[in-house]
């Protein structure tokens, strides 16, 4: 295995990663020899140079899947359990250079990323038990004359497509659940987090995963390297995770080929904080909902729409939460916001906010850019957000909180409801009645009721719209990576 050199120069420094590309069991350089550098968001300069993969790669990776996929398929469900279930003592184990990878690379704060590793790890222990409890069925025909037996097998080479902001939970959140169903797969990670994917394939590899099985890709033509996979005619399905943009195009090149399709898009979160709600618990959720990750999340708040009778005092007791927050390299401590991932999505938040204030928005506290090295942005909160401001209407994406005052709950139940999106929403309030009507009434896939966490391994992610297709985790998320076979067996009568 072909590693990068020391990805930081602190004291203590982060551990050596794969810097190539695995693919059929073999870490591998790119055919052409093309390398990309991978950046700290905090500091812009270089941790690692890696392998850039281009179509002769994508190529060699679904040929080792697909040749990969029919003794994968045979194995023994519980050898497969047992293989996930080392990656996550694995993963678990490793948990601190995990961290410090996954911060490096993407920012978030070491806390944060310590999160991470133990909410990825979960996925892997959830699907190794899911993987000895793949069911079908038996029963007989109206007419008694024939057996219906139902069985559940592998869907085929799978290819995944993981996002940059949670890139290991994601990783495993897709990988998990193919290989338990016994799928094969081929990996492309986000060029801005691939590091942190490399390590988790090299814990995968070590826990067994044969040859084959599991091969990444890592690329800055992702266009190239997925169409190539989309058009080979040998995967059978695609996961993805990332904007609602991409997901589209995806789905018309899956229909070149009638392929299977999971996609979690963008989201537009409603946070709906009624009257009665309790504001402790109420600001509370909301750091959550919007300040995790730093509001890098497709499950951010992302229009908080309070009661006006308690507007301004949720607002300014917000305010004072964001503005204590500690904003720096999330490898320091004590750092509880990290910077945003680049310059482009810096850029999109600032001119969110500056539009919304244009537009007669109020700012309690940030809403500036700060000067130095990183691509930082302060938590902000914003009141009295007019409803034709850009960021209504657009997935922020960062630390910024734009709260909307509300009378009538009809109204803004309408309201919450008019966008393309509906992957999660929360309702706080203290009325059991009003949060199930409320929760019921809201077209999303996910509701938070007087909490800003909704994912958990044990439940099933999705949205509805323009948020995506199918579920990941839960029961029902290796469901994603099976199809149903029946065999018609007739009845032999007695004479």
């Amino acid at each position: 295995m072909t590693t990068a050199d020391t990805l930081d120069a602190r004291p203590t420094a982060l551990p050596d990663v794969p810097s190539t590309m695995l693919i059929g069991g073999t870490w591998s350089p790119a055919a052409d020899g093309r390398t990309f550098a991978v950046e700290n968001p905090a500091t812009g300069e270089e941790l690692a140079v890696i392998a850039d993969g281009g179509q002769a790669d994508a190529a060699r990776a679904i040929e080792a899947a697909a040749a990969a996929q029919e003794q994968w398929a045979r194995t023994a469900p519980r050898a497969r359990s047992e293989i996930l279930r080392r990656a996550f003592d694995l993963v678990l184990e490793r948990r601190d250079r995990l961290a410090r990878i996954m911060t490096a690379e993407m920012g978030k704060p070491l806390t944060e990323a310590k999160g991470e590793v133990t909410y990825a790890a979960e996925f892997l222990r959830w699907f190794s038990e899911e993987a000895v409890r793949i069911s079908g069925d038996h029963t007989t025909t109206g007419d008694g004359t024939n057996r219906i037996i139902v069985t559940r097998e592998p869907v085929g080479p799978c290819i995944l497509i993981t996002p940059w902001n949670f890139p290991l939970a994601m990783g495993a959140r897709k990988i998990a659940p193919a290989l338990a169903a016994g799928c094969t797969v081929v990996l492309k990670p986000a060029e801005q987090t691939p590091l942190t994917t490399l390590a988790l394939a090299a814990i995968m590899e070590e826990a067994g995963v044969p040859a084959g099985v599991l091969n990444v890709v890592t690329t800055t033509d992702a266009p190239t390297v997925v169409t190539a996979w989309m058009r080979s005619g040998k995967a059978r399905k695609i996961s993805f995770t990332g904007s609602t943009e991409v997901g589209k195009i995806l789905l018309r090149q899956a229909a070149d080929t009638v392929m299977r399709t999971s996609m979690e898009l963008g989201g537009n979160a409603p946070f709906i904080v009624c009257a009665d709600a309790d504001i402790d618990i109420a600001v509370e959720g909301a750091m959550v909902a919007k300040m995790r990750n730093m509001g890098e999340a497709c499950t951010a708040a992302n229009r908080m729409y309070v009661h006006r009778d308690i507007a301004g005092e949720f607002s300014e007791r917000l305010a004072r939460r964001m503005s204590a927050l500690q904003v720096g390299n999330g490898l320091d401590d004590g750092i509880e916001v990290g910077p945003l991932i680049d310059g482009d999505g810096r850029g999109k938040v600032q001119r969110l906010v500056d539009d919304a204030v244009a537009r007669g928005a109020r700012t309690l506290t940030g809403g500036v850019l700060p000067d130095g090295p990183g691509y930082f942005y302060p938590p902000t909160v914003l009141t009295e957000v007019p409803v034709d401001a850009d960021l209504m209407q657009t997935e922020i994406f960062g630390p910024v909180a734009p709260v909307i005052p509300f009378t009538d709950e009809d109204e803004i139940v309408r309201i919450a409801n008019d966008t393309d999106w509906g992957l999660v929403g929360y309702v706080f309030t203290r009325d059991v009645d009003r949060a199930f009507d409320l929760s019921e009434r809201l077209e999303v896939g996910m509701v938070g009721v007087n909490t800003g966490l909704v994912s958990n391994p044990a439940a099933p992610f999705g949205g509805v719209k323009q948020s995506g297709l199918g579920r990941e985790g839960g029961k029902i998320g290796i469901d994603e990576f099976l199809e149903y076979k029946y065999l018609a067996v007739p009845r032999r009568r007695g004479a």
